[in-house]
């Protein structure tokens, strides 16, 4: 009888798996966190992510409750599953933290960016700027003889398009922050 040649891992024949089931695939998610509106629970659970080398792609932070005292701090984190679930752990141990939603896995939830763009041009540009804005419901939010800044939002498409179509009419400048998400029941 010859010596079984089985590759280290796992095989077809195998009862057990032996290899990692690891994902290398990095993702994106979208994190609510409902914590004490208090003094220093920003800064423990943004220690949390700086501490460990995890990335924040994007951070708001407002007060959902006046009389609970809660505020929701919603942050977009990229990482693999693995770290995903870590994450949601970690914050979970933190005190002032009540509750952690995957806002990306948990479904029904809207997400929207908002950007600043600044304009400058003259005559028929500054023409066209009005009407692509009123296109896309941009708000002027300033004007001046030479420029105007537009407020804009919805989702990175969109925003992406509405700069893309002004830049030949003179953007200058563009602010954009990340993702406010909202989800039902959160």
């Amino acid at each position: 009888m010859s010596p079984l040649k089985i590759k280290k891992g796992s095989s077809k024949h195998s009862a057990y798996n032996l290899r990692p089931q690891f994902s290398d695939v990095q993702e994106t998610h979208t994190l609510a966190v409902i914590v004490d509106n208090e003094p220093g629970v920003l800064a423990r659970v943004i220690g949390l992510f700086s501490g460990r080398g995890y990335n924040i792609d994007s951070l708001t932070v407002a007060e959902v409750d006046h009389t609970g005292h809660t505020s929701r701090i919603t942050i977009v984190t990229t990482g693999t599953p693995q770290v995903i679930e870590q994450i949601k752990a970690q914050l979970g141990r933190i005190v002032p933290v009540h509750e952690v939603h995957d806002l990306t896995v948990e479904g029904a939830s809207v997400e929207r960016e908002l950007a600043l763009l600044k304009v400058a041009s003259e005559g028929d540009k500054r023409v066209e700027a009005l009407r692509l804005a009123d296109i896309f419901r941009a708000k002027v939010v300033d004007s001046t003889l030479t420029s105007f800044v537009f407020e804009i939002t919805g989702g990175p498409e969109k925003i992406d398009a509405f700069a893309d179509l002004m830049r030949p009419l003179g953007l200058r400048e563009m602010a954009r922050t990340g993702v406010a998400a909202m989800s039902r029941g959160v």
